[in-house]
């Protein structure tokens, strides 16, 4: 039945309402009212009755006539004339969906930011001429790019021509075909010829379609006294799925890597057991909420939105932000779409890029409209960021645009300055501390081609941008790149979904490389973009590891069991004595944050909530801040409980203090075979570590670690006051720890805290400032001159020529955790540091020279080391090697799903097993969800699209049952468990 009237025409909409419910993720016809069909455009937002309720949701296409023989319902009304989802948006979004078996729905809740109407209304006006001058520019891009000079002629192409047979068809849902439809089981296949070129270009959204990508289910009444109810009259639309190139991240909800500020702080993982990821401490400024942000078209007519974007600035989603920093547009102009921003004078030549092979070329095929597709390892001391806005500035010579991605808020600020000091105005930040109404300006901004280069976080893999040529990605082994809801994609993966769709140019760059970005890069997917040995030897520091020849540990035969051993010493004080910084990098924050029993080195757990204990920070604010003039290292209490006892405090007594010692991380020995001499009180006359009285240059006693007693009595005000530990979990205070396995109540420090090293340094530099960076005080540069910065991994600040000295302790911390991404981890933190340090400076990493990991730092090597995790994880069938599900909730509703899935005949089925530790349970509408485990279903990587849909399938059918038992399904989790 064809439906006309005053809509002449296409009277029929075909919209896609934002539903929960994955049977839902269909499309719906509604009818056009006339008054509504001028603004009803494909990619503006409207709201339309479903089921009795106003929803959501975005105008796909303009139909003639509907496949429907019912009545219609009319669209309720439209929110706003802006056509926010242009048709590569909902390219994009379809082929996430089917990746990581989630909705589209939710998917655009992260793609596109609520509207902040009086934003939208300000740049209006302004729209007409910003698409005439974007036009404009992309011509005058075209005949610059006809006449780009080719490669040198003794330099080899690193990519060829694209053959126009071998190019791959547009994205849609007969087959969504990415880079997976070129790698094979094996990790080496033979590549097709790169399909960059003007194929598939995003276009502005001046056709009555936005695709067309599923059949529609029209809205169905039955009586306009009813409440309009909905008949799901097909199947749930399956379309192929379109994996990404061979080298998935996980997506997860773990805590690691994620921040400490957006969403709440990582679970603290078991004494003993793992370390968490400190990228909080120094990621936390662009913080990534884990909250779902409602309401991803909510028309917000006040202007006090939210972020659509899952990024939430420190402290609140922006309503806590400085209403200047909300209103201005900073350093990127006023990119309000009202007047295209000029572009300055681009160089077009960028020297520093000749330093790596193939760099000219490379750079070349960007000048000339191509895309080509690389992994570069950037060499120790680069000014990456300068690097990143060069081949931004390349592509935008060239009349198109680019999206950069960087991990936090202090990435991205230096990012944005050397891209606005190339291209001016033209580039814009999408970060969360900008508040909602100036990010959707600057968001605007893009859509509407008068922003050429958005630099942001995860989020902005998304932007709409006019003629993307270039995406790229610095860090990607960062877990902030995570998406912590559904359905969990990795900003990685979208990136190369995205590129390998528009035909975009993809960079994945990084000091480290992932066993993920290895694995593209041996399919032929992308290519290598590295520098010479020779030139990595000019310009890499000093790397080494305390005992890592016979001639070292004859010199000092302790030095692989002691923390800071003696040579460490003597280089951070050869350094400060020629008035030069020293960095001290540190895996974990706080003052001693796992502790274990002195006597059988079983991790202390709290009694009430299993969780690990910890000593609590006891030194003052001032003491902290300046450990030289402060307090004495902690004297030792053994717990009691008199009567007369505080709660939670530990009496003191001077004897058996004098017996026990609080202080397990620093070692005297050590400190001695370094020149110092342990009496670093002097001139108060006082023993830092018994209170007693000394004689300058009079060395103690060496010292023996007999493990923490049960109280730690610090200085205040004169009076000790003994502190007891507590639980990081539920923050109860145990006043009488016992062992449950040998009964002791002594304790000992399994880890030390960035606090108590800064405290213990400042002792043994006396008269040197001691900084500290990590947690919520995070350094982003520190001035010239002698001084020791004390940082958590992430939070390592810049300094002007760079440090002389690096010391990495702890890692044994790093390389131990119980995590299938442990040795990758440590060596990407491990040279993000080293890359601090200047040309001939020197870096020492304490822990076994004999790891592979550590030999790889030594030789900086990043891909060797990328190649050997690929190799070990592809022989025990571990991701990027396989495709994996995990799929958490219930023993009932785990059964549920896997009844209603038609699995793969391949498919193995690993578990139940617990859940990691730190990761964060599925949602659960009863107050106390029950006890959640989790499955694991890994299929090879040609069965994965397979795997996908079966599982989006089941999830489809099982939302018609109503259940309400926790659920989550997750496509290559970060944290496998």
């Amino acid at each position: 039945m064809t439906h006309t009237g005053p809509a002449a025409g296409r009277p029929i909409a075909r919209v896609l309402p934002l539903l929960e419910p994955a049977h839902l993720d269909r499309d719906f016809d509604y009818l056009v009212p006339p008054e509504l069909d001028e603004i009803a455009q494909p990619g503006v937002r409207v709201r339309v009755r479903f089921s009795g309720r106003l929803i959501d949701g975005y105008i796909l296409e303009r139909l003639e006539k509907s496949d429907h023989t019912g009545r219609l319902v009319r669209l309720d009304r439209v929110v706003s004339s802006e056509r926010v989802l242009t048709p590569e948006i909902l390219r994009l979004v379809t082929a996430v969906a089917a990746r990581y078996a989630g909705t589209r729905a939710d998917v655009l809740r992260l793609a596109i930011p609520p509207r902040h109407a009086k934003i939208e209304a300000e740049g209006e006006n302004g729209s007409k001429k910003a698409t005439k001058a974007a036009k404009a520019r992309k011509t005058a891009g075209k005949r610059a790019s006809d006449m780009a000079p080719a490669a040198a002629s003794n330099e080899p192409v690193m990519l060829d021509e694209p053959d126009p047979e071998d190019v791959s068809p547009t994205l849609d849902a007969s087959h969504p075909r990415t880079a997976d439809d070129f790698v094979s089981d094996g990790p080496v296949v033979d590549a097709p010829h790169h399909s960059y070129g003007p194929r598939a270009r995003s276009e502005r959204v001046d056709a009555p379609s936005i695709g067309g990508l599923s059949a529609a289910a029209p809205a169905q009444v039955t009586d306009s006294g009813d409440d309009s109810s909905v008949e799901a009259e097909s199947a749930v639309g399956e379309s192929a799925v379109g994996e990404s190139a061979v080298g998935e991240s996980a997506v997860g909800e773990s805590a690691v890597g994620e921040s400490a500020v957006g969403e709440s702080a990582e679970d603290e993982p078991a004494v003993g057991e793992s370390v968490e990821d400190e990228s909080a401490d120094g990621e936390s400024a662009v913080g990534e909420s884990a909250e779902d942000a409602e309401g991803g078209s909510v028309d917000d007519e006040s202007g006090e939105g939210e972020s659509g974007d899952g990024e939430s600035s420190e402290g609140g989603s922006g309503e806590g932000v400085d209403p200047a920093l909300s209103a201005e547009v900073g350093s990127s102009g006023d990119p309000d779409g009202a007047e295209a921003v000029p572009l300055q004078a681009i160089p077009s030549e960028f020297p520093d890029w000749h330093r790596y092979e193939h760099g000219r070329s490379f750079l070349s095929a960007l000048a000339a409209g191509q895309g080509p597709r690389a992994a570069w390892q950037a060499l120790p001391g680069e000014n990456w960021p300068r690097r990143l806005a060069e081949l931004a500035a390349v592509v935008v010579s060239s009349g198109r645009s680019a999206v950069l991605m960087v991990p936090d808020q202090r990435d991205l600020d230096r990012v944005l300055a050397e891209c606005t000091e190339l291209v001016g105005d033209s580039a814009v930040a999408l970060a969360a501390g900008l508040g909602p109404s100036a990010r959707y300006r600057r968001w605007l901004a893009a859509l509407r081609g008068t922003a050429r280069i958005v630099v942001g976080t995860r989020a902005s893999v998304f932007t709409p941008m006019q003629d993307l040529g270039l995406i790229a990605i610095w860090d990607d082994g960062d877990g902030t790149y995570a998406e912590p809801r559904s359905p969990y994609p990795h900003a990685r993966e979208v990136a190369m979904l995205r590129a390998h769709e528009t035909g975009a140019a993809f960079v994945a760059g990084g000091f480290a490389r992932t066993a993920e970005v290895q694995a593209i890069v041996e399919s032929g997917w992308a290519h290598d973009l590295l520098a010479d040995r020779g030139v990595l030897r000019q310009v890499m520091p000093h790397i080494s590891a305390p005992g890592d020849s016979d001639a070292a540990l004859e010199r000092d035969p302790i030095a692989r069991a002691i923390r800071i051993p003696g040579v460490a010493f003597l280089a951070a004080r050869k350094a400060l004595a020629a008035g030069e910084p020293v960095l001290v990098q540190v895996p974990r924050r706080g003052y001693i944050p796992a502790l274990a029993c002195a006597k059988c080195r079983t991790p202390a757990r709290c009694r009430h909530c299993n969780g690990p204990l910890a000593l609590p920070d006891t030194t003052s604010d001032a003491s902290r801040a300046n450990p030289t003039a402060g307090s004495t290292p902690g004297r030792v209490a053994r717990a009691g409980t008199t009567p007369g006892n505080a709660p939670g405090r530990a009496p003191h007594n001077g004897a058996e203090a004098e017996g026990a010692r609080g202080r397990a991380a620093y070692d005297g020995a050590e400190a001695r075979q370094a020149g110092y001499d342990g009496s670093t009180r002097q001139s108060a006359g006082v023993d830092g570590a018994r209170g007693r009285p000394t004689v300058a240059g009079a060395a103690r006693p060496p010292f023996v670690d007999r493990g923490v007693a049960m109280g730690v009595s610090v200085p205040r005000g004169g009076a000790e006051m003994a502190h007891s530990p507590a639980c990081r979990w539920c923050g109860i205070t145990e006043a009488a720890f016992r062992c449950g396995a040998c009964g002791s109540r002594a304790l000992r420090a399994v880890v030390i805290g960035a606090v108590r090293t800064a405290e213990e340094l400042g002792r043994a530099f006396p008269g040197v400032p001691v900084r500290g960076s990590g947690g919520t005080a995070v350094l982003d540069s520190v001035p010239e001159g002698p001084q020791v910065v004390v940082s958590t991994i992430g939070a390592e600040p810049v300094v002007p020529g760079g440090y002389a000295v690096a010391l990495l302790l702890d890692g044994w911390a790093l390389l131990g955790r119980a995590d299938l991404r442990a040795a990758e981890d440590a060596l990407r933190r491990w040279m993000s540091a080293a890359a601090l340090v200047r040309t001939g400076g020197q870096v020492l990493v304490m822990a076994d020279p004999a790891i592979s990991t550590v030999q790889a730092l030594l030789r900086w090597d990043p891909v060797g080391h990328a190649q050997f995790e690929l190799d070990e994880r592809t022989q025990v069938r571990f991701p990027p090697s396989v495709r994996l599900a995990a799929v958490d909730g219930t023993t009932d509703s785990i059964a549920e799903l896997l009844t209603e899935a038609k699995l793969p005949d391949t498919v193995e089925v690993l578990g139940p097993v617990p859940l990691p530790p730190g990761a964060r349970k599925p949602f659960s509408s009863g107050d106390n969800p029950p006890e959640v485990e989790r499955m694991i279903l890994r299929v090879d990587r040609a069965a994965g699209a397979a795997l996908a849909r079966a599982l989006s399938a089941a999830l489809a059918v099982r939302s018609t049952h109503k259940s309400d038992a926790p659920l989550r399904v997750q496509i290559d989790p970060v944290d496998i468990g």
